[in-house]
């Protein structure tokens, strides 16, 4: 049977939490009640000297007043609102610095938390004896209640009406608890919630985390799909020569295994830095512009003729520089193995303006007769974003009868 509309405030999971949650601020209202008393009480008495009252109630004062203004109080509150109360607020920024607006944002939470949650402490220790004792008594419980006693209106004789006060006290606490953790609900995220800068914070730790995983999308794509090419044409020319050439189907399978276990040293890696387990991740492949010989030499390997020239010393170009630029030209190479038709050349020429980096190679022909581009994928797309956060310029297209790449970037980054 379902509850009735007007009862399902009483009922509801959601208000008991709330409960809960008001019921916090109670307790935590306790001390500074004490504290008021002992405090009234020394005013009010004649022994102690009021100076030395006065004295004693400085660093009193301080030491209620300072917690509500700390972040680890607003972290708390903020805990409490989302496991009571059922709102979703944003978790503080670890390492952020809260500016005035937030503290005193938190600050006036806190107090009125405290507030409502004495208010509704005290309810529950004056009111709800007293109804529950009226209700016993019309049971025919002894509660101490005679006919001589006059609650208001009633008297000890008015068990009735006395027992009528008695759940009309309930229920309207019931609905003031209810009422309060709605409201409650309803101010946290105006009171709790981050402010403008720490918004901005939290979207530039956003924006940092999705750059990161781009970049590491970009690693495990340029570095598995190289050794997924080199390895797929590998096979491919040692099948072909499997009866006839026995000793380039070993020197193939040695290469297969070689990029195989390099192209697993990245996957490990890449993964490791997922995972976000806290523990040590394998150490980072570190691939540069130095090792330009050790991937041509993949490359050729594979079958795919390349012809290279490099100018100017790779060793002297900032980390940064030379890692992207090592990514940039294995993906223009693994591109040109799959799509690229004839030998291909590569360029890497290092002056006191920057890093120039050529890809050419010539490319099918399409049905009209005419260079047919590459088909599409991610390989551009990371090869351009990789250039464009150095701050570097990136060309490619068909050239005539060529697929041209022309990569240049500054070499003022620091690795």
């Amino acid at each position: 049977m379902e509850c009735p509309a007007p009862l399902r405030p009483l009922v509801a999971g959601s208000t008991w939490r709330r409960g809960v949650f008001l019921l916090l601020g109670g307790v935590l209202a306790l001390p500074y009640a004490l504290l008021g008393v002992a405090f009234a009480q020394m005013f009010t008495t004649p022994g102690p000297p009021r100076l030395l009252v006065l004295v004693l109630l400085v660093p009193a004062a301080t030491i209620a007043v300072v917690p509500i203004f700390l972040g680890g109080s607003r972290a708390l509150e903020i805990a409490a609102v989302r496991g009571l109360l059922g709102v979703d607020v944003p978790e503080p920024m670890p390492g952020h610095r809260l500016d005035r607006e937030t503290r005193l944002r938190a600050a006036l939470w806190i107090g009125l938390h405290l507030t409502s949650g004495a208010l509704v402490v005290a309810a529950l220790f004056s009111a709800v004896p007293m109804a529950l004792a009226f209700i016993a008594a019309q049971a025919g419980v002894d509660v101490g209640i005679t006919g001589a006693e006059r609650f208001g209106p009633f008297d000890g004789r008015d068990g009735g009406w006395l027992t009528l006060v008695g759940v009309l006290v309930l229920v309207a606490l019931g609905y003031a608890v209810a009422g309060l953790g709605a409201l409650a609900a309803s101010m946290a995220p105006a009171l709790l919630g981050p402010a403008s800068a720490e918004r901005i914070a939290a979207l530039e730790a956003r924006a940092a985390r999705l750059a990161e995983r781009n970049r590491l999308a970009r690693e495990l794509h340029d570095s598995v799909g190289h050794a997924l090419t080199v390895a797929t044409l590998q096979a491919g020319a040692a099948r072909e020569v499997l009866d006839g050439d026995p000793e380039f189907v070993r020197r193939a399978l040695a290469a297969i295994e070689e990029t195989g276990r390099r192209a697993m040293d990245d996957l490990d890696h890449v993964l490791g830095l997922l995972r976000e387990t806290g523990e040590p991740s394998v150490a980072a492949p570190q691939r540069t512009l130095s090792d330009l010989d050790e991937l041509i030499a993949d490359t050729r390997s594979a079958g795919t003729s390349v012809r290279s020239r490099s100018r100017g010393s790779l060793d002297t170009l900032p980390a940064v520089v030379s890692r992207e630029g090592y990514r940039i030209v294995q993906e223009g190479l693994t591109n040109a193995a799959r799509h690229g038709h004839g030998p291909v050349t590569v360029r890497v020429d290092v002056s006191p303006d920057g890093l120039e980096i050529e890809l050419i190679n010539a490319v099918a022909r399409s049905a009209s007769g005419g260079a047919a581009a590459p088909g599409g994928g991610r390989g551009l797309i990371g090869m351009r974003e990789r250039v464009l956060l150095l701050g570097g310029r990136v060309t490619a297209g068909v050239d005539g009868e060529v697929w041209r790449v022309r990569v240049r970037l500054p070499i003022g980054a620091d690795g």
